[in-house]
C-alpha cells in the first residue's frame, strides 16, 4: 500500500480548487502599451448635451490626442464634453462645448484662460465617451499664464466577456 503524503494532499487540494474556481477575467487585472488618463471628479456642474462647437471664448488653447491603452493608437470620433467657469468664476451654458476628435483622434478646444472656482486653481472639465472605450471623466489643470496647454486623453477598451 502507497502513503501519500501531507504535502501531496495539500497541492492536490490547490489544484482541485484552482481548477473549480478559475478567476474571472475582469478579476485579472489589464495590461496596457499607454498608460490610461486617470480619473477626476465630475462636480457638480456636469450637462449633458452641450452645443457642438471647439470655441466658447479666446485667450486659450488646449489640444491633444485621444489614445487607446491598449495601442496608444488613435480613436477617431470620440465625444468630447467640456466644461468650465466663465470669466467671472461662474459656471454657465456659454462655457460648456461638445466636439468630437478627427480622424486621427485629435482635438482642440480654445477658450478664455481658465479661472479659479471658490477655493479650487484653474481648470476644466473633460468626459470622453467612444465605442468600445470606458467613459472617461478627468480635468485638465492649465500652468499659470500659459496661454495653451497639450492633453493627451488615453481611454481604457471595455473588458471582453
Amino acid at each position: 500500500m502507497r502513503i501519500i503524503s501531507r504535502l501531496t494532499v495539500i497541492n492536490l487540494l490547490l489544484l482541485a480548487t484552482i481548477v473549480a474556481c478559475p478567476v474571472p477575467a475582469s478579476a485579472v487585472e489589464q495590461t496596457f502599451r499607454c498608460e490610461p488618463t486617470p480619473e477626476d471628479e465630475m462636480g457638480p456642474f456636469y450637462s449633458p448635451e452641450a452645443t457642438i462647437r471647439n470655441r466658447v471664448g479666446t485667450g486659450y488653447l488646449l489640444q491633444g490626442t485621444i489614445k487607446s491603452a491598449n495601442d496608444c493608437g488613435p480613436v477617431p470620433g470620440a465625444r468630447v464634453e467640456l466644461w468650465m467657469t466663465g470669466p467671472q468664476g461662474r459656471y454657465g451654458e456659454e462655457w460648456r462645448a461638445t466636439l468630437f476628435s478627427a480622424d486621427n483622434g485629435t482635438y482642440y478646444f480654445e477658450s478664455h484662460e481658465p479661472t479659479d472656482f471658490g477655493n479650487r486653481r484653474p481648470h476644466i472639465h473633460i468626459r470622453v465617451t467612444a465605442k468600445g472605450f470606458k467613459p472617461l471623466v478627468t480635468q485638465h489643470y492649465p500652468a499659470k499664464d500659459a496661454g495653451e496647454g497639450l492633453f493627451d486623453l488615453v481611454l481604457s477598451p471595455v473588458p471582453q466577456p
